[in-house]
Formats: structure tokens, sequence, C-alpha cells
């Protein structure tokens, strides 16, 4: 795996739709897709993905995960809405994000929030994220070589990544599992909240 630090550069992990790049005047829906497009562009797996589209948009739209929008173009809150959207649906189902993403929502159609606020705690964690990650990968790219040359076997490379993408996938499971019983959490909270 002597390709790994490559790999990991080349996955683009600090790519995020910052404050200063979502305009403070509303967009038309192409406007949203070709911002998005720019802007996630290295981070698609392969060049023919989409990053977002006006049916996805829509979807949002019609399932609530997204408050309503104003004479069909969208605010820097329904940007920052979709960026983060864009990050969850890559670990959760699209109701487990409208679950999480509800609260925003009602406050923002209700009495309104800072989302810039929050937007900026999120993005301020993804960036201390990826530092985090990148020890940790350098850290199981060790861990991973010592198994296999513990293990003494031919195709030791072939193994190595084997050994290591069952790793990060394992990994990903337990985030990704723990992400879930969070969002449980919102709805048992949201149903107590109902029976008082």
């Amino acid at each position: 795996m002597k390709n790994i630090k490559h790999i990991v550069d080349s996955l683009a992990l600090e790519t995020n739709l910052t404050l200063d790049e979502i305009p403070n005047i509303d967009l038309y829906m192409d406007q949203v897709i070709q911002l998005f497009e720019n802007k996630f562009n290295d981070t698609k797996r392969n060049q023919e993905d989409k990053i977002l589209t006006k049916t996805m948009i829509n979807n949002y739209a019609k399932g609530k995960l997204i408050f309503p929008i104003q004479n069909k173009k969208y605010s820097k809150e329904h940007l920052i809405l979709m960026s983060l959207i864009y990050q969850l649906k890559g670990a959760l189902s699209i109701n487990d994000i409208k679950v999480t993403l509800s609260g925003i929502n009602k406050k923002m159609m209700n009495e309104g929030m800072d989302l810039d606020t929050f937007y900026s705690s999120h993005l301020q964690l993804t960036s201390q994220n990826v530092v985090e990650f990148m020890e940790d990968i350098e850290e199981l790219t060790e861990d991973v070589k010592e198994q296999v040359t513990k293990a003494n076997q031919e195709d030791a490379g072939y193994l190595e990544q084997v050994l290591m993408i069952s790793s990060l996938v394992h990994m990903s499971n337990l985030y990704r599992r723990l992400a879930e019983k969070l969002v449980d959490e919102i709805v048992i909270e949201k149903e107590g909240k109902r029976q008082k």
C-alpha cells in the first residue's frame, strides 16, 4: 500500500462549501446545481456521477428536508442545508436526514436561527475530522502492514489492501450505526415531548 498517501490526497477531503462561497443573493435551481457541481467535482468517484440534480432538489423540497422556497429561488440558508444533506447522505437514509434536520427547518420557518454560526461550527469540526482521519490512516496503515508481516503470507500487497478495505468499512459502519442511534434519539425525544 505504498500509494495510500497518494490515494488519500486525491480524495479532496477538505472540500466544503464555505460561507464565503455561498452568495448572499437567492439563486435559481440551475445556479445552485452549477455551484455544487463546481465545488464538489473533485469529490466524485466517477466523472459521470452527479453531485446535485433538479430531481434531488425537488425531492428535498417535497420531502421537507429543506424549508419551503420562495419564488423558485434558493436562499443562502437553503444552500447551507443542501450542503449538509450532501454530506449526510453518504451515510444516512433520506428519512434519517429529514429527522436530523427537522428541528433546524422548523426554526427557519418559525423564529429563524443563526444558521451561519451553526454551519461555521460544522465546517470547523469537519476540518478537525480531516486532520484526525489523516493521522488515523497513517496508524492503520502501519497496523495492517504489521499484521500481514506477522502472517508471513504471499501476496502481501494484495492482503494489505483487503485488510485496509475491511478495516475502513468496519470503522465506517461503526460511525454510521452510532449516527443512526443518535437519529433514533431525536425521534424518541420528539415523541416524548408529544406525550407530555
